[in-house]
C-alpha cells in the first residue's frame, strides 16, 4: 500500500531582482509504500532538497500533488500546517536541531509538549524508545555533554515519540564520523524493520547503500532508481557508484 504518492510536482522560484525564473523541479513523480527505506539522491542543485522540504510542508509546491495516507498535503491550511508536520512526520537533521538548554530527556519530549500530551503518556513512550536506541544513561545530560553520534540518537528517539506516518532524514550522517554513521545507518536499519517509513537525502553512497530503493534526481526530475532486491550492502554500493558517474558524465542510458 503506498503511504506517498507524489505526482507532476513542479517547484519555480522566481528571483527577487530581475524576475528570473528557476525551475528546481519539473515533473517528480514516485510513490512510497508503508515500511519502505527510500533514499534520494543527486548533486548539488538537483532539487533533492528542494523536494524534501515540499514533502514536509515546509515549502508549497506550483503544480502537481502530494499525497500523504490520502490527504493532499498542498491543500492544508497554513494555521494547520505545524501541528499536521507535528503529528505525521519526524524529521532527523544533519545538525541535531536539540536544543543546548534542554535537557535530552526534555529534547526528546518536545513534540508530545508542544501536542499537550500528559506526562505519563510520554514517561512511557520515552521509556521504550530510549531502551531500543541505547540512549537510557543519557536523558539527563545536555546536548553539549554528549558525542554527535549520541545526539544524532536522541534526534531519532525525538523524530520516533510522535508515532509518526513518515520520517525525513536531511543528510543525518552528514556532521558524524565514521563510526558514529555506521551506528546511525544500523539504527535506522532497525527503526525501518519495525514498519517506519524513511525518506533520506543524502551525499553519501555508505549511507544510500542500505536503504531498500534509491531515487535520483537530476535538473528537477526522478532521472533513475535503484532496488536493492535481495543485494548486499556491497553490491547496493557499487550500483550507486556505476549510477553516480553515468550521471556525472551525462550518460542517458542507465
Amino acid at each position: 500500500m503506498s503511504i506517498l504518492e507524489v505526482q507532476g510536482l513542479k517547484k519555480t522560484y522566481t528571483s527577487r531582482f530581475g524576475g528570473t525564473k528557476v525551475e528546481a523541479l519539473k515533473n517528480v513523480n514516485f510513490s512510497v509504500e508503508e515500511g519502505e527505506f527510500v533514499a534520494v539522491m543527486g548533486e548539488s542543485g538537483s532539487g533533492k532538497t528542494t523536494l524534501l522540504n515540499i514533502l514536509a510542508a515546509l515549502d508549497r509546491p506550483t503544480g502537481g500533488t502530494v499525497m500523504l495516507e490520502g490527504l493532499d498535503v498542498s491543500k492544508i491550511k497554513e494555521s494547520s500546517l505545524a501541528a499536521f508536520r507535528r503529528d505525521n512526520l519526524g524529521f532527523v537533521f544533519q545538525e541535531f536541531n536539540l536544543l543546548d538548554t534542554f535537557t535530552v530527556e526534555d529534547n526528546i519530549y518536545l513534540p508530545l509538549v508542544l501536542a499537550g500530551k500528559p506526562y505519563k503518556e510520554m514517561q512511557s513512550k520515552l521509556m521504550g524508545i530510549s531502551q531500543r536506541l541505547g540512549i537510557s544513561a543519557l536523558l539527563k545530560k545536555y546536548p553539549y555533554e554528549i558525542s554527535g553520534g549520541q545526539k544524532q540518537r536522541a534526534a531519532v528517539a525525538r523524530a520516533m515519540i510522535t508515532d509518526p506516518v513518515l520520517i525525513l532524514a536531511d543528510e543525518p550522517t552528514g556532521a558524524l564520523d565514521s563510526k558514529s554513521s555506521d551506528e546511525l545507518l544500523r539504527l535506522f536499519r532497525e527503526v525501518n524493520s519495525t514498519g517506519l517509513t524513511i525518506i533520506m537525502v543524502t551525499h553519501s553512497t555508505k549511507a544510500a547503500s542500505v536503504a531498500g530503493r534509491v531515487l535520483f534526481i537530476r535538473d528537477g526530475e526522478v532521472y533513475h532508481q535503484l532496488y536493492r532486491g535481495n543485494g548486499s550492502d556491497r553490491e547496493m554500493y557499487q550500483k550507486i557508484t556505476d549510477t553516480l558517474t553515468l550521471l556525472t558524465t551525462g550518460g542517458d542510458n542507465i
